[in-house]
């Protein structure tokens, strides 16, 4: 599901005006395109806003600062996350510090991870959160 309502596209769009440092950071160097792979800043998905998106792995990463830490914010990371690998996802997190430490290098490591070659189609099948063929890989 990567469709979203009108609110939530308000408000990424609101939040791509208004990122935090490391995202920014990191933005710098994702919107270059690294190793030829698209990202997307504050996409929209459902009724959440992810900080950044690559479409062509279905691979959400979030920025994570201290205050994924405090409150009940740990619970609400951990729905959220689960949410969105019941939508067949996959999240990474990434600590706001290491953003801060090596922009650069956190960009590279995401666009060669998106940008590997994915498994044979009906072994992704097989492996995906929504199930598959049966199993069996060619």
């Amino acid at each position: 599901m990567e469709d979203h309502t009108p609110e939530t596209l308000k408000s990424a769009r609101g939040q791509r005006r208004e990122m935090s440092l490391p995202e920014g950071l990191l933005w710098h160097h994702l919107r270059q395109r690294p190793h030829d792979v698209k990202f997307r800043n504050h996409h929209p998905i459902g009724r959440l806003v992810v900080d950044f998106y690559c479409a062509s792995r279905r691979l959400v990463i979030e920025i994570d600062g201290i205050a994924h830490d405090m409150g009940d914010q740990p619970e609400r990371d951990r729905r959220r996350d689960a949410w969105l690998r019941s939508e067949g996802f996959e999240i990474v997190r990434i600590p706001a510090s290491d953003v801060l430490r090596d922009p650069a290098e956190i960009a590279d490591s995401l666009a060669l991870n998106c940008s590997a070659e994915p498994p044979p189609t009906r072994l992704r099948r097989a492996t995906s959160p929504r199930g598959g063929d049966s199993g069996v890989v060619v």
